[in-house]
Parts: C-alpha cells; structure tokens; sequence
C-alpha cells in the first residue's frame, strides 16, 4: 500500500476496481447489492442519514480500506430522492455532474449566502465529467446538479429558491455533499446517483413511489457496474 502525504493528512494512492457505494438506509443499500451479484471488488455500505453521519461513515471505510491495503478507486454515493419537476419525473434516474450543499451558509436579508462567499468552506464537488458521461450513457439517466439539503424540501416556495438558487438542479437528497468531502479528503473521486422516488415541493406521501425509485435504483447499477467498476481516473 502505498500513503502519500498532503496537507498533514494521510491520503492513499488508490487504483481502478475497487468501489465504494455508500447509500443512507438498508433498504437503497440492498437496491444497490442486488446489481452486484458476486462482485467482490464493490462494497455497499449503509452510511446513516445525514450529511454528517453519511461523511463519517464514508470515511471511517475509506480509511479501513486503505489500512488494510485494499483501498478504493472511487466513491458513490447513491440512493433515492427528490426530483425537481418535471426535468426529473418520478422512477427517472439521476447522475450528479456537481454535487451540491443548498443549504449550507447564512440568511440575510439579500437571501441566502454559502458559506464561500462568507470566505470560508465549499459547497460544490464535481465528479469526473468522463465518468459521469459514461454512467449516464450506460444507465439511460439524466445529468444535472444533485443538491444536498439537511431539511427535505416540503413547499412549492422553497422549491422554487432552489431552482432559483441552483437552475441545474435535477435532484435533492441529503447525503451526497457529505459523502463527497470524505472522498476529497482522502484524494479519492467521488459520483452521486439518485432514483427519483417523488416529486420536490409539497409534502405529499401518497405521491411517493419509493419501491418504483428502488427497482430503478437496482436495474441503473446492473447497467452501470461494469463502468464503475473498469474506470480509472488516469486514463480519463
């Protein structure tokens, strides 16, 4: 194994093949594991809900991984969400080119400000543009920002500061900007999928399709796991 050192931290030179999928609960983690019959070099983990417990989970992995000399060639985040209508319909699958914290900063009475125009921190991650191509290409999924909010959205006003804010966005869940600064701290690139399991704005549970947005949580990674699973950063 070999550990280079950046900026006081310990960060391990990791290779092609080895991938980490780090979904929030069991049920989108076991989704994901029926795609990968057998595959020993992709692990499933259920990371918790949250942007910070889904970063220490991902990292106390990332960190396992490399002690043991196995470490891993690229992070996913993954599981089901929000989609902005109607760019992202419901059972639709979702690939992040910018994985994004929404609701991380300050309000004012201008709005809102992240926390980078306050000077410090970030609130953006972009995965590897030719991986996400090849994903999305393989899966038949859409491509757009993927937001991470702490507060699930639930009015139509808020939905529409979010499109406002971030008119990219196709998709909100609540653990890939987590997942995504455990990856970079560890020099590892990092990929966000969502399946769309309802619609973002009001609060409505009979709209939801949460085993629609598994099933096609499961049939996107069987499409996709060859790709995750032969990229090498190097050769993109």
């Amino acid at each position: 194994m070999e550990l280079q050192a950046q900026e006081g931290r310990l960060i391990a030179a990791s290779g092609p093949g080895r991938v980490l999928v780090a979904t929030a609960v069991p049920v989108e983690r076991d989704a994901v594991a029926r795609a990968f019959p057998g595959h020993g070099s992709t692990d499933v983990i259920a990371a918790g809900v949250g942007p910070a417990l889904a970063a220490a989970s991902t990292a106390s992995a990332l960190t396992a991984a490399a002690l043991r000399g196995t470490p891993y060639g690229l992070v996913v985040s993954a599981g089901i969400g929000g989609g902005f209508q109607p760019a992202a319909p419901v059972g639709s699958l979702v690939v992040a080119d910018a994985i994004v914290a929404a609701d991380l900063g300050a309000e004012t009475e201008d709005g809102f400000l992240p926390v980078t125009e306050l000077g410090f921190g970030a609130v953006r991650h972009e995965p590897p543009a030719d991986l996400v191509r090849r994903v999305a290409e393989s899966a038949g999924a859409r491509t757009g920002a993927v937001l991470t909010v702490s507060t699930v959205t639930g009015t139509a006003v808020r939905a529409a500061a979010l499109r406002e804010r971030h008119p990219t966005a196709l998709a909100e869940a609540m653990e890939g900007f987590g997942v995504a600064e455990a990856a970079a701290a560890q020099g590892v690139p990092v990929l966000e999928i969502r399946a769309i399991s309802n619609p973002v704005g009001p609060r409505d549970r009979a709209a939801w399709r949460i085993g629609d947005a598994l099933a096609a949580l499961t049939e996107g990674f069987g499409k996709l796991a060859p790709v995750l699973e032969s990229w090498d950063r190097h050769d993109s």
